[in-house]
């Protein structure tokens, strides 16, 4: 490790009063999502310090998405670091919302509480601790008097909780994160400090309804019951559908290991009369269930489609009352970014030299907004990496370490010096 990083380093352990402090502010302004409370506030936070910390800052308000609403503005912040040379570029980029409180806490949720090394709070690990550490770690590069060979943006964006559309999508679409721009992105979720993800399995969520006819409930016979419908395509996804996927397996490093095959959930299943209402007899005439369909890199969107509508026409054959609609909710394809790639090896280096650790190299099995990132801004080098327990993600009395916040600063300047070079 060189005198200049050893530098930034210490700057890093000097800035941790201050760093906790920016964080508590932020987890106290509590951006739940839904319906996206506080969002404005939660960017003019992040966008006063980014000022602050000599960054041009822009609000960039997701106008014609229908989630931006009067009520819940969707808000993002971006900053551009001054005086940097516009290429190459590496862009750090965290999500601010977070998701409802939830029970069993045992301290408030958006007090920030620091106690026993630990910083507590909604959204502290997802994600708060990461846009914090990504600001810090090169603010300490600028303390240090150290000049970059390249340009630094941080972005803040919201609604990945949901899906990001009125968020990272937004700005990329609008090309604010795009290759002609952007060379490197940082998505700085949680990963346990000492991993870096390289992408994620696509999924397919899509609702099926069955269609039946009315009756009366002692003569079912005149009628056609939607849901045993329903139930019968039910009954091959579970009996059929699981096994085949349980054999394909992927040679993406998604972590948990069982995740690295495919896999189909029912989400939601709604039929007949609402259960709680009065009761008349009758015979249901329509259901609908939802599924959640993760798929590997292995497969492709349109044979997951395929595969479901096959089902379906297989018992519309067999059955002449059966009838069915497909409706597609929401398709993300599978990324995945090069493990030789340089932000990779830098990143990798990076860990090391902090971590003493060799940093695993994972897949998620879930998505985030690194999809967005590079579907639509086609950004072919980017990765998640951040502070925080992942298992603390979501959970009643979230924590972040605050020796994770401060390591995972640490790299972040590292790998910010080590990619771009220095004047």
């Amino acid at each position: 490790m060189t005198a200049a990083e050893q530098s930034v380093l210490s700057r890093i352990d000097s800035l941790t009063e201050e760093m906790l402090a920016f964080l508590q502010a932020l987890v106290g302004i509590s951006t739940v999502n839904p319906p996206g409370d506080h969002y404005v506030e939660g960017a003019e936070h992040i966008g006063s310090k980014l000022r602050e910390f000599c960054y041009d800052v822009k609000y960039v308000r997701a106008e014609g998405r229908p989630e931006h609403t009067l009520a819940h503005p969707r808000c993002n912040v971006i900053g551009t670091l001054r005086d940097t040379p516009a290429r190459p570029r590496l862009h750090f980029n965290g999500h601010f919302d977070v998701v409802p409180v939830g029970e069993g806490w045992t301290v408030d949720p958006f007090a920030g509480v620091i106690r026993d090394g630990r910083i507590y709070g909604r959204g502290v690990t997802d994600q708060k601790a990461g846009i914090a550490a990504s600001i810090f770690a090169v603010e300490a590069i600028r303390r240090a008097g150290i000049k970059l060979a390249g340009s630094v943006q941080q972005s803040a964006t919201v609604d990945e909780e949901s899906g990001g559309f009125a968020g990272m999508a937004y700005l990329a679409e609008q090309g604010y994160v795009h290759r002609d721009v952007t060379d490197f992105v940082i998505i700085t979720e949680p990963l346990n400090v000492d991993r870096v993800c390289l992408g994620h399995r696509g999924v397919y969520w899509f609702e099926v309804a069955t269609q039946g006819r009315i009756a009366h409930g002692s003569m079912p016979f005149l009628g056609v019951n939607a849901i045993s419908k329903m139930t019968g395509f039910l009954s091959v996804i579970e009996s059929e559908l699981k096994p085949l996927l349980a054999q394909r397996q992927t040679a993406m490093p998604v972590e948990p290991p069982a995740a690295r095959s495919p896999s189909i959930n029912i989400n939601a299943i709604s039929g007949g009369q609402p259960v709680g209402d009065l009761q008349t007899p009758c015979v249901a005439d329509s259901c609908h269930a939802i599924l959640d369909r993760r798929f590997i890199m292995e497969e492709s969107s349109t044979q997951v489609r395929h595969e479901i509508v096959t089902i379906l026409e297989k018992l519309r054959r067999a059955d002449p009352e059966f009838r069915y609609r497909v409706t597609d909710l929401l398709t993300v394809e599978p990324v995945l970014t090069d493990a030789q790639s340089p932000l990779v090896k830098t990143l990798s280096s990076s860990i090391r030299a902090v971590r003493q650790t060799d940093p695993p190299l994972i897949a998620s099995p879930g998505t985030y907004d690194q999809k967005h990132v590079m579907r639509l801004g086609f950004v072919d080098q980017c990765v998640a990496y951040g502070p925080g327990l992942l298992h603390m993600a979501h959970q009643p009395d979230e924590y972040c370490e605050i020796e994770h916040l401060l390591d995972a600063a640490k790299t972040m300047a590292l790998t910010t010096m080590r990619l771009l070079g220095t004047a």
